[in-house]
């Protein structure tokens, strides 16, 4: 069983205590920096000061990256699925003849 690892995370000007496992360090320290390259970016486009506004836009946009992602996955699954159906047929077709 590994050490846990105590990391601290600013977000949003606020600091985050964690207790992690060390192998999750470095995922968590690139999203925090990617959230708060996203806060500027929101802070700058919009003009929104207020912190909870602008971290709930942010956990809109990841989440709709996620749910995206997704919903692409299952459309690359159902052509490649699709395709492999046919070549199945094309290859039953030439093994029957």
């Amino acid at each position: 069983m590994s050490d846990k690892l105590k990391i601290k995370l600013s977000i949003a000007n606020r600091v985050y205590p964690l207790t992690i496992d060390p192998s999750q360090e470095e995922g968590l320290r690139k999203a925090a920096k990617n959230i708060e390259v996203m806060i500027k970016k929101f802070e700058q486009s919009y003009s929104v000061r207020d912190k909870q506004d602008v971290l709930a836009m942010c956990a809109l946009q990841f989440a709709s990256q996620v749910e995206q992602k997704s919903i692409d996955k299952t459309n690359i699954n159902e052509h490649v699925e699709e395709k492999l159906v046919a070549l199945n047929t094309l290859l039953d077709s030439h093994i029957g003849s």
